[in-house]
């Protein structure tokens, strides 16, 4: 989407600059009010402290923001209200105010918390002041001259299904990208891998390979029964030095922000596979975040309303008795307004920072709140739709600063995998897939089981540094993993058990053999669709309840256990079975396509990680004019090659102008 002229930001208008007096003065005298901290005589001696404050914070606060970034970043933002506070200290009693204690930071959230709601009450707009506090500074930290060609911003929404977009069109929540559709942009339906979950997909997206990526998680025989994930640190480090070749889609001028794997970039915010890298942790993009004084206290204001939001929503689905339905606690609260709000703000600050200095070439992000509340709320709840209705107004935001940018850029949306709803395993059968898995098994057998994959990498984004981001916390947890006989790990609705006596993938034949109740067992369950596994006589083989799929050879033997899985099932189970880890049996929950359900192995009303559905037919929205095949995209792989060829052709296309 290209813009013909560009323009300075205008300046804040008079209408939104005397909402934000008022704002700031009531603020102030809601605090003192409450006796939190601030105490004052007159009301007109806020008046008076707000104006002066605000002259204050236009000089002296792109000064101290400069020399305190480090502090700023590290404090994860934190630190901007402490600063903000500490002005409001030190200048308040020259107009009779006393700020003190607690107050230092409530006092500047409130301030923001109030200029917010009147804001949202008056609705009016503030693309000046949210573009203007960026730009001047953007225009210093430009490298050299501009390149000569558009840049590409990747906006990836996780978790969101093609047809759940569609019907969010349909709403009217996503009037933006209604707007791209109609206009600029053509949208695509692709294919996941089996694995349809973010380690999986971004390996591919990012850096063109999620070979041997099982699952979410999976058990490495050969490496002594070693737990790996796609998540935590140090593991997500790992699976990137495994699946890159140096030549990821961000390696050229690229940014990577809120995701697994970082594209071969350096240019890095809260990306898992370099976050361990302390110096990777301060860049520069970041001044976008901190450039007003107000904009991080604006950012936790709205963090606060999405915890009021979420406890209402927990009452509310209590109280009705919404099902599918899971427990969602008091620990998803901050969660849920971390990934929705907090996340979602510092992914749109730091892509129009990059987008008004104008070095980045492209930039790939990942919005994070839409999979996560579809998780615990539901795929079409309206906790979900009120996700996508915010997420739009960040692509409208991205769109709106290519006013402003010295260079155009175009946009891609798209999503790595979608989910699907369904009540779990353990609602259904009323025990757990595990305890089901181990009533098949001989009594002495010892099991390890880890059947909660709903971290991704979320939640870790907020405690990148914390041992629990590699699961293995507990010593006695370790001590267990390793002495285990049998492991059953799950990946949404698709589930892996590995028989560890063994350092080798067991056999059909094998497994009967030693353990002949288990693959009857487990096939006979009625929210069982199938098992895969590999047959030393017939090669892989997808056995079900009435019958065998021989994917070797497309034989069937009975009712074929697939129907209803898609066309491409096949493909990706024996593209899966050909990977080294493997399980010794992989299972798939039923999925009826008449109510659009599955059955998660894991405790969540919307799932992802195998087949059934929605979860593995993702989107992609890219410009009308790129060269793409009309083939179906079938793979994470493919996207990696969409947006890596159309991204050279905006650099060779401009040089052969």
């Amino acid at each position: 989407m290209e813009i013909e002229k560009y323009e300075k930001p205008p300046r804040t208008g008079l209408k939104r600059s005397f909402i934000v007096f008022i704002g700031n003065v009531l603020g102030i005298y809601l605090i003192s009010y409450f006796g939190l901290g601030v105490s004052v005589d007159y009301l007109d001696d806020i008046v008076f402290f707000v104006l002066f404050s605000s002259i204050i914070n236009a000089v002296l606060w792109p000064i101290l923001t400069r020399i305190l970034m480090p502090f700023l970043v590290l404090t994860f933002g934190l630190g901007t209200l402490v600063l903000n506070g500490f002005l409001l200290e030190f200048f308040a009693p020259l107009f009779n105010i006393n700020v003190e204690g607690i107050a230092i930071i409530l006092a500047p959230l409130a301030m923001a918390l109030v200029t917010t709601v009147l804001s949202s009450l008056i609705t009016i707009e503030d693309d000046g002041s949210y573009y203007r506090s960026v730009y001047n500074d953007a225009q210093k930290k430009r490298k050299g001259e501009v390149r000569p060609y558009p840049g590409l911003i990747i906006v990836e929404i996780d978790g969101l299904a093609y047809d759940v977009l569609k019907e969010a069109i349909d709403k009217d929540l996503m009037p933006t990208v209604k707007s791209m559709l109609e206009n600029t942009h053509t949208l695509r339906k692709w294919e996941t891998d089996l694995s349809s979950q973010t380690g999986a997909s971004q390996a591919g997206i990012l850096h063109g390979n999620n070979e041997n990526i099982t699952a979410f998680r999976w058990i490495e025989k050969e490496n002594n029964n070693t737990m790996m994930q796609c998540s935590g640190a140090s593991k997500v480090k790992t699976l990137e030095e495994r699946i890159s070749d140096g030549n990821g889609l961000l390696v050229e001028n690229g940014a990577s922000r809120s995701n697994l794997f970082s594209g071969d970039t350096d240019n890095v915010i809260f990306t898992f596979s370099k976050i361990l890298n302390i110096r990777k942790l301060y860049n520069q993009a970041w001044f976008s975040v901190f450039s007003n004084p107000s904009n991080f206290a604006r950012i936790i204001s709205l963090v606060i309303g999405e915890i009021v939001r979420e406890i209402i929503s927990q009452i509310k689905h209590e109280l009705s008795d919404i099902r599918p339905r899971i427990k969602r606690g008091i620990p998803y609260i901050p969660t849920r307004a971390a990934t929705n709000v907090f996340m979602r703000e510092i992914n749109t600050s730091t892509l129009v920072g990059d987008m008004l200095i104008g070095d980045v070439d492209v930039a790939y992000s990942t919005y994070l709140g839409y999979d996560e509340i579809a998780h615990h709320s539901g795929v079409r709840d309206e906790d979900a739709w009120y996700a996508l209705k915010g997420m739009d107004k960040q692509i409208e935001r991205l769109i709106k600063a290519n006013r402003y940018t010295p260079r155009p850029y175009q946009f891609v949306i798209q999503s790595d995998h979608g989910q699907t709803n369904g009540a779990t395993f353990k609602q259904r059968y009323g025990e757990s897939f595990e305890q089901f898995v181990k009533s098949l098994l001989p009594k002495d057998m010892k099991m390890f089981a880890k059947m909660s994959s709903n971290e991704d990498h979320y939640t870790e984004a907020l405690n990148p540094f914390s041992k629990e981001n590699d699961d293995l916390i507990d010593e006695d947890e370790i001590a267990e993993l390793g002495d285990s006989e049998v492991i059953v790990l799950a990946s949404g609705n698709l589930s892996m058990i590995y028989l560890t006596q063994y350092n080798y993938r067991l056999t059909y034949e094998e497994i009967t053999e030693l353990f002949p109740e288990l693959i009857p067992g487990i096939v006979n369950n009625e929210y069982i669709g199938f098992l895969l596994v590999k047959s030393s006589e017939n090669g892989d083989m997808a056995i079900g309840k009435n019958g065998t799929y021989y994917l070797d050879t497309g034989e069937i033997d009975g009712e074929n256990p697939l129907e209803g899985f898609g066309k491409n099932i096949v493909r990706h189970l024996k593209r899966n079975s050909s990977f080294k880890y493997t399980p010794d049996i992989l299972v798939n929950s039923f999925y009826d396509s008449e109510i659009d359900e599955v059955c998660a192995f894991e405790e969540l009303v919307g799932s992802h990680g195998g087949a059934g559905g929605s979860q593995s037919e993702p989107f992609i929205l890219y410009p009308k004019e790129w060269n793409v095949s009309d083939e179906d995209i079938v793979g994470a792989e493919e996207i990696y090659k969409i947006l890596k060829s159309n991204l050279n052709n905006l650099k060779t296309g401009a040089s052969n102008d």
